[in-house]
């Protein structure tokens, strides 16, 4: 299996440390607020790379993290902490505010058949791991203190800028109008922030250097590495932590160990709704909630995150959204010729097997989810044209079990007719060779009433179930 490789620009082959063991850490959501559609553009893709892991017979040891305090509404660290903001806005704690969104977004999960992670972690739950590697850092020479926290001194550490390709002789120079003139250099990041002496935080735990929280970056560090160990697999996330959250996450992490932190970083790129970049000052910061409010499946949501490429400039738009849906109607009309399999159906085991090698090498080769897609629809339009083979009915039940497993769909799941809407399909054939029309179109009618299409050919009546 490949995958484009952010450390280094290139597309390689995954070799975990320990085969067939593969570790993946993905930075998880901020619980401050609903997760919007741009969100789960990158949590579908990175459920794909774990499916895609494992029909590689790979085992992955999948870590994702909830980020319950210590995200600062700058991705830096200016202003104020997302969580106290959240519940100064609702009018709750901030515990009250991570707990009801955390519920939120692993029910959406749910929704979107999003894999459940080995392990999800919040950061309020590993204070003891993260005060443990500042101390590390602090011993090796890495801090400094100022007023508002500890600080990472980013020019202990040479190849800082390499990850991001950074220009900090550009960030320094702007460094002037920046809120916190004490830090030493512009790049540098805050390891545990200091409790505002004016008032007291929700959320605040002692530590040897004061009373405060930590910073966010941090966190991804203490956690992943708790439960993968000092060098990762495959660290996955959106193409906008590259800059500062994951740049920050090498240095602070291989400054402690020593090692490299990451051997593959995956990274999802950005979301436009109706070409407009994701924004709360715009509005379109569309919810899962909102899209199944008006009758359109969280599984057409998937499959129109599959039809782009994770490293594609992704858009989102209603119109896209309906045609993904229509696309997802054809597979599962295809997903019922499984009932209604002849003895002149032209799809045999060798093309439904060459189909799931095809989709397989696709998604092997970067997760090339709109190619996978393309062979999927070519073998529906073959199917709707010549049937499957009463021979072949086995074989089909395991590729629709087996594209499930690893796209996420829930193409296997549907049931067949009842005995009396075959006997009323068998009454209409009977019209239809007679030429009573009537009759005929009657029956239609009344099995499009208990929600089942029919479509004719030549040969032969093709029902399916609307969903």
């Amino acid at each position: 299996m490949q995958l484009y490789n952010t450390l280094t620009r290139k597309i390689e082959p995954i070799q975990p440390l320990k085969p067939p063991a593969v570790g993946v850490y993905t930075c998880g959501p901020t619980v401050y607020d609903y997760a919007h559609i741009g969100h789960w553009f990158n949590y579908i893709r990175m459920d794909l790379l774990i499916r895609v892991l494992q029909i590689n017979d790979l085992k992955p040891l999948w870590v994702m993290n909830i980020t319950d305090v210590g995200h600062l509404v700058s991705d830096a660290d200016e202003g104020e902490d997302k969580l106290e903001k959240g519940a100064r806005r609702e009018g709750k704690t901030a515990w009250e505010v991570a707990d009801f969104y955390t519920k939120d977004f692993l029910e959406c999960m749910h929704h979107l058949n999003i894999l459940t992670p080995d392990h999800i972690v919040k950061a309020t739950e590993h204070i003891e791991e993260q005060t443990e590697l500042i101390k590390m850092l602090e011993q090796k020479g890495y801090t400094y203190v100022i007023d508002d926290g500890v600080y990472y001194d980013t020019s202990k550490f040479p190849g800082y800028a390499a990850f991001a390709r950074l220009d900090l002789d550009d960030q320094q120079a702007g460094a002037r109008v920046q809120y916190n003139t004490q830090k030493r250099s512009a790049s540098d990041f805050a390891l545990w922030k200091f409790s505002p002496k004016d008032h007291k935080r929700d959320m605040e735990w002692d530590s040897p250097w004061g009373k405060g929280f930590p910073g966010w970056h941090i966190e991804c560090s203490a956690m992943s590495m708790k439960y993968l160990g000092s060098t990762l697999d495959i660290h996955t996330g959106g193409i906008d932590h590259i800059p500062v959250h994951h740049t920050n996450e090498i240095a602070q992490s291989e400054a402690a160990t020593g090692v490299r932190f990451v051997n593959t970083w995956m990274h999802g790129n950005h979301v436009m709704v109706n070409d407009e970049k994701i924004s709360k000052s715009l509005g379109n910061g569309i919810r899962l909630q909102e899209i199944i409010s008006k009758g359109i499946p969280a599984e057409a949501v998937r499959l129109h995150v599959l039809e782009s490429h994770y490293r594609s400039h992704s858009k989102f738009s209603w119109e896209s959204l309906e045609a993904a849906n229509n696309r997802l109607k054809s597979y599962h009309a295809m997903a019922d010729q499984k009932w209604q399999t002849t003895d002149v159906g032209l799809i045999n085991d060798n093309d439904i097997k060459n189909i799931q090698t095809a989709i397989q090498e696709s998604l092997s080769n970067d997760l090339q989810t709109f190619d996978a897609l393309r062979h999927l629809s070519a073998l529906e339009t073959t199917i709707d044209t010549g049937g499957i083979n009463a021979t072949s009915q086995d074989a089909f039940n395991a590729f629709l079990l087996w594209i499930d497993a690893t796209l996420g769909l829930c193409l296997s799941t549907g049931s067949d007719i009842t005995d009396k809407q075959k006997e009323l399909l068998e009454q209409r054939g009977v019209s239809r060779k007679t030429k009573d029309w009537k009759t005929s179109d009657m029956i239609r009618a009344t099995l499009l009433e208990e929600g089942i299409d029919i479509k004719d050919s030549a040969t032969q009546q093709r029902w399916s179930k609307r969903f």
